[in-house]
């Protein structure tokens, strides 16, 4: 399906509806083709409203702040849902606040310090945004979404908005059972009255250790894999990388971090094919080297470019 003809399936939006957006620019690897069609709802009875008379046969795939994404440098078919403005408001009770699916993480974990909240710092370590970390279960030291979370709002493929209680959402080791096609947009989560000087020193030292050993500053992604069970082995995906020898592995314009080797690096050139046809090296060598299957944490988008490398391994389901 083309944008010649997903156009004249698109219902009214009070947001804004672009054609061939360009996508890699809010990439965090800064790579990645168009959407066919980006749509950014004013809020979440404009999103409500456009899925209810969207077809459902129209593809439909919601980004967020792009953190954790590889966008296939053919670009993305059918509609792709970014939610901005309209889902940026955070509002902090007395035991914990509830924010817009848009917001940064690290925005959420400063919010809560200011309020004198604890209990979100770990937030403070994840670059992304809470739809993004609802959906994934996004952890980092020694938290997770699911420890914090009392319930999502989203709004379903069909156009509902409904509440979801955290059992609902069935959370586990970077997942959750969102429904198909469910777009997260607005979710409470707990915290613990705390002196704010406390939490305010705590978000620094997870900034200064994220800093010490991430590159932060590169053209780069969240984990890269995720870190294998422990029944399969007792090393996080670093180590078995390290072990591997992909250390300052090069592909294209990608390379292995250095500084962390479970991060992908865009160094200036790199095009998505690069990036994940890297990633499926480090893979097979890890698995050559040690047994260990790991199992890619960056989801991968879209559709390939004709002219780009094929990637063994990259037909997984992103």
């Amino acid at each position: 399906m083309q944008g010649g003809e997903i156009a004249p399936l698109l219902p009214p939006l009070r947001g804004r509806i672009s054609q061939h957006a360009p996508l890699g620019p809010r990439s965090w690897f800064r790579v990645g083709g168009p959407a066919e069609v980006l749509v950014q709802p004013a809020d979440a009875e404009d999103l409500a409203a456009f899925l209810a008379a969207l077809p459902l046969e129209v593809p439909v795939l919601t980004i967020g702040a792009a953190s954790n994404l590889i966008i296939r440098d053919g670009g993305i078919a059918g509609v792709v849902i970014r939610l901005a403005r309209g889902f940026t408001d955070i509002t902090v009770e007395e035991d914990g606040l509830v924010a817009g699916a848009a917001c940064l993480d690290m925005t959420i974990a400063e919010t809560a310090a200011e309020a004198g909240l604890a209990g979100l710092e770990f937030l403070a370590g994840i670059p992304g945004s809470l739809g993004g970390a609802v959906a994934m279960n996004a952890g980092a030291y020694d938290s997770d979404t699911a420890a914090v979370l009392d319930w999502a709002e989203i709004v379903t493929r069909e156009g509902a908005l409904v509440r979801v209680e955290n059992a609902k959402l069935r959370f586990g080791y970077r997942h959750s059972a969102l429904p198909p096609g469910a777009v997260v947009v607005r979710a409470r989560l707990r915290a613990i009255p705390a002196p704010r000087e406390t939490v305010a020193s705590r978000i620094a030292e997870i900034r200064a250790a994220r800093e010490a050993s991430q590159p932060v500053r590169a053209r780069t992604g969240g984990s890269t894999f995720r870190n294998p069970d422990a029944v399969l082995s007792s090393k996080k995906a670093w180590a078995l990388i390290d072990e591997a020898g992909c250390r300052g592995l090069t592909l294209g314009g990608a390379q292995v971090s250095e500084k962390h080797c479970n991060f992908l690096l865009n160094t200036g050139a790199a095009t998505a094919a690069d990036l994940e046809s890297l990633g499926e090296e480090v893979r097979r060598r890890v698995r050559a080297a040690t047994g260990v299957q790991l199992d890619w944490e960056i989801k991968r988008i879209g559709r390939p470019s004709a002219a780009g490398r094929t990637a063994p391994g990259a037909g997984d389901p992103a």
